[in-house]
Parts: C-alpha cells; sequence; structure tokens
C-alpha cells in the first residue's frame, strides 16, 4: 500500500501558540491552570494537558478566585472577559491572532454603522466569542438558502464576516448569494480566511486525486477537520474522519493501493504517526508525501509568559 501524507497538514500556528500558553503557563505558575472549554478541538491534546496538570472548565464560576485562566484558541465574549476580570482571574487569552482579527474588523463595521452578518456554524465557540464581541446585533447565517431568509431591505448597509474555519468555497457561494440579493454590503476578501484553512483544503484537493481512500487525522467536534472529509468526499473518494489509528476499519482499504492522509488544524503529527503504524498492520506500506505549501508563520506569545518571572513581581 502507497500512503501519500498531505502537505501541509496538522497543527497551524494558533493551534502552536495556545498550547504554548497552557504550557508555559503550567510551567510559570504551576498545576492546576483552568482552561475554559477545550484548548483546541482535539481529546489528544486536551488529555496531553490534563496528565501535565491543566484543568478545562466550562464556565468560569468553576474557576477558584485569584487563579490563572486561560481562554481557547477559539475566542470568547466580552461578557466572559467581565466576568473573569470581576473574579480577579489572572488571564491568558490564546485565541487565535486571526479569530482577533475577526473580532476587530466586525467592530470596525458596526462602527461605520452596518448590520453585521456572520457566517459560520450555529454553536461552534468560534462564532459564540465572535458574536459576544461585537457591540449589537449580528445575524448568523449558515447557507445560501438563509440568505434568501434575512427579513431585510435590499439598501440596508450591511457587511460580514466570517468563521476562520469555514471551506473557502462553501464561503464564496454564500457571500455571493448576499452581493446578489444585497447592494449595499462591504466585507474581507475570501483570502482573509485563516491561511491554515485554505492551505489544507488546497492540499486535500490535489490529494484526492492520487488516492483510493482519504483519511483526515482530528476530531469529531472540529469544524476544519469535518471540511476536509468532505471536500475528500465531494471529489468521489471514499473519506473517513478518524481520531486515530485504532479507529482505522480493514474493509476501507479491501480494494486501495493508494490512500491519502492528512490531519485538521489541531490534530497532533504523533496522530498522524499512529494511523500509519494502524495500516501497517494490514500489510506493507510505503510512505511519501506530497509537495506542498511550506507554513512559516508563528504568532508572538502574551507579553506576561515572555518576560522573566521575577520581572512581573519587581
Amino acid at each position: 500500500m502507497r500512503v501519500i501524507l498531505a502537505q501541509p497538514r496538522g497543527f497551524c500556528a494558533g493551534v502552536v501558540r495556545a498550547i504554548e500558553i497552557v504550557d508555559r503557563a503550567l510551567q510559570r505558575h504551576g498545576a492546576p491552570v483552568y482552561v475554559r472549554h477545550e484548548i483546541v478541538h482535539n481529546r489528544h491534546v486536551v488529555e496531553n494537558l490534563r496528565s501535565k496538570g491543566a484543568r478545562f472548565v466550562e464556565e468560569l464560576d468553576e474557576v477558584p478566585h485569584g487563579a490563572v485562566a486561560i481562554f481557547s484558541a477559539h475566542g470568547v465574549a466580552q461578557s466572559v472577559e467581565r466576568d473573569a476580570q470581576a473574579r480577579g482571574l489572572d488571564v491568558l487569552d490564546a485565541t487565535c491572532p486571526l479569530v482577533t482579527k475577526v473580532h476587530v474588523q466586525g467592530r470596525q463595521y458596526v462602527a461605520a454603522g452596518r448590520t453585521l452578518i456572520l457566517i459560520g456554524h450555529a454553536g461552534h465557540p468560534e462564532v459564540e466569542g465572535t458574536i459576544g464581541q461585537i457591540p449589537g446585533k449580528v445575524l448568523l447565517v449558515q447557507s445560501e438558502a438563509e440568505v434568501a431568509t434575512l427579513d431585510l431591505p435590499e439598501d440596508t448597509p450591511l457587511a460580514y464576516v466570517t468563521q476562520t474555519t469555514l471551506s473557502v468555497d462553501d464561503t464564496r457561494g454564500i457571500i455571493e448569494a448576499l452581493t446578489r440579493r444585497f447592494s449595499n454590503i462591504v466585507g474581507p476578501d475570501t483570502r482573509d480566511i485563516c491561511y491554515a484553512t485554505q492551505n489544507r483544503q488546497a492540499a486535500v484537493r490535489e490529494l484526492s486525486e492520487q488516492v483510493d481512500v482519504l483519511l483526515v487525522v482530528g476530531a469529531t467536534n472540529s469544524s476544519n477537520s469535518n471540511r476536509l472529509r468532505e471536500i475528500g468526499a465531494e471529489t468521489g473518494v471514499p473519506s473517513y474522519l478518524v481520531a486515530d489509528g485504532s479507529e482505522l476499519k480493514p474493509e476501507w482499504f479491501a480494494n486501495a493501493q493508494t490512500v491519502g492522509i492528512t490531519a485538521g488544524a489541531s490534530a497532533p503529527e504523533e496522530m498522524v504517526e499512529h494511523v500509519i503504524s494502524a495500516l501497517r498492520k494490514l500489510g506493507p506500506v510505503e510512505v511519501s508525501t506530497m509537495s506542498g505549501r511550506e507554513e512559516k508563520v508563528e504568532f508572538k506569545l502574551p507579553a506576561k509568559l515572555i518576560e522573566p518571572a521575577d520581572a512581573r513581581q519587581v
């Protein structure tokens, strides 16, 4: 069996930064530190950090007064920020800078007097955080069909922003539907969607042309991982989302000579290796990596984790 690995795949800069924030907080403050929601959507990452002393909570009222609290990479509402301040928590914000960019754009559009439309999935932590960051009403649109249901005059001053982990193609379709229906609408280009989302989707499309089966390593609650599997399936290739090698089923590969593997932006490379090891139990495996874009993006850590610990006590 030939195995071709997508390039790029796996961790993006925002996820690397978020995990490092938790690791450094544990080193500096000792256990426990408290993380609101999963730091990223991956069980293996969460369990690894939990074993080091991170405690994951759903709401801040589970965090002791004055403790270290970390906001996940998906971002939080302003009400959560105010609650943390009121509880005297030592906050470290692991919100991905590209998500923060969406928050800033949204506030600017509203300040200019426009009604804001957020293209995204209801209930996703990033969507809830973005809505909670905008001072005013935000209209959530999840599909092209929902554009027709918006109860707004054709000339309403509108603007749109998008959830960063959406499909570029799906987002483009919704944006085109919005611009067809409304005459006064502005928003960022689809190129402003997260670079990692775009790169991984482009790699999967290219990889799907070369394989008989596609495996996407990622969590079931990971938006970008689910979309990678959907893209593979749309090309006609049998595509499966797996957390690790234990979820493989031999019948998937009965007639497969070439298997493609990619990983969502929150999936560690060790889980890709775990999947390859599981494939080797089915027979000989030859692994190669497709040529693709090399990502060199890095995001800065919060200043309070960079400066020497004793400097904060002066």
